[in-house]
């Protein structure tokens, strides 16, 4: 397929790189795409960024029918841009798709059409420390029809945002908080998926956490509320003596890129990695015990939180001495002078625009 650029006859004011937040800049243009069943994927284009035009029974917004993902652009010291494993957000994409029952995308395309899009808006991409191009990929059912099932018409479309710090905090320790009052999923549902029930199935928890003085929300397994999952935006890791742990995927904890990332790059480094079930008890016994070293998240927006407090019920433990791990430190650094270019990638983990 051809991609189409109509270029935007006004272009928006550049923010200030030093005061970049986010998720609340977009570029001036977005990818468009759309799904029928006759024509399959078709009219793929680059145009100016716009609002959705939709009937008030558009099946997204009664059934949830949405799939989306997350990843950004990095400039590096050498004014190139580069994606940090781009073909396995697609490949994300394509699962979660499954799971929704939403067609298929050709991941190479994708890619192609995202690459296309970042050369048109190469002057968005900041060269400040910390900061990067957020792109978001989604896709949503759009059939105007008041039923349950399946779409049979589809828009993917790409957008665009200048970023700095996911977290206020910045890359400083995160406290959060355990909730047994509320669960987000359960195995054999769509935990594993990025689709729009599960972030709105985090809120409520998520707001009671903020009030309560918390960043973020640990989840325990929907079924005996005893198992460590994953935090709101991001997978979690232990550190307990000398094991690097994280829940295992177990069909709904997110399986998250960044996550694969610590893992590859601490079995690199010779240390002993698990995957497995670790109870919200054994991380509280650990602490007590003096085993307990570090808790950190990951995830693209943030690459690594250093967690410095946990709040169980009316137990509250400080990690470590609530200051940033050393291995969270060597995680977040290797990560991110991977993404700008600093130090050489694993093979496959770096694709240049």
């Amino acid at each position: 397929m051809q991609i189409t650029i109509t270029n935007a006859e006004q272009l928006k004011t550049k923010p200030d790189e030093n005061q970049l937040g986010f998720g609340t800049i977009f570029t001036d243009h977005m990818f468009n795409m759309d799904y029928s069943v006759e024509k399959g994927w078709h009219n793929p284009r680059i145009e100016p960024y716009a609002p959705l035009v939709m009937d008030p029974s558009t099946m997204v917004l009664h059934y949830g029918q949405g799939v989306f993902e997350g990843l950004k652009a990095y400039r590096n010291d050498k004014g190139g841009v580069q994606l940090f494993r781009p073909q396995e957000n697609f490949s994300r994409l394509n699962q979660s798709n499954r799971k929704l029952c939403i067609p298929e995308i050709d991941e190479a395309f994708a890619l192609e059409a995202l690459k296309q899009l970042l050369t048109v808006e190469k002057d968005w991409i900041p060269s400040a420390p910390g900061t990067s191009l957020y792109i978001r990929p989604t896709i949503i059912a759009t059939d105007p029809f008041l039923g349950v099932r399946a779409s049979f018409t589809y828009r993917f479309f790409i957008i665009l945002s200048p970023v700095g710090a996911y977290y206020a905090e910045g890359f400083n320790p995160v406290k959060i908080m355990v909730t047994k009052e509320h669960v987000r999923a359960v195995r054999g549902g769509v935990g594993d998926t990025k689709t729009l029930g599960n972030y709105a199935a985090s809120l409520l928890a998520g707001d009671l956490a903020h009030k309560a003085g918390y960043t973020q929300v640990l989840w325990l397994d929907g079924v005996e509320q005893k198992y460590v999952e994953e935090v709101g935006a991001m997978n979690i890791f232990f550190v307990i003596d000398d094991e690097l742990v994280t829940p295992e995927l177990s069909g709904s904890i997110l399986p998250g890129i960044t996550r694969d990332s610590v893992l590859a790059l601490g079995r690199s480094w010779g240390m002993k990695v698990s995957e497995r079930k670790i109870s919200i008890d054994e991380v509280i016994d650990a602490h007590a015990s003096g085993h307990l070293k570090e808790i950190f998240g990951s995830g693209t927006a943030a690459v690594i939180s250093p967690v410095g407090e946990l709040k169980y019920g009316d137990t509250v433990i400080t990690v470590g001495d609530g200051q940033v791990g050393p291995l969270a430190h060597k995680f977040f650094q290797a990560i991110q002078d991977i993404q700008y270019g600093v130090i050489d990638a694993p093979q496959g983990w770096v694709e240049a625009v």
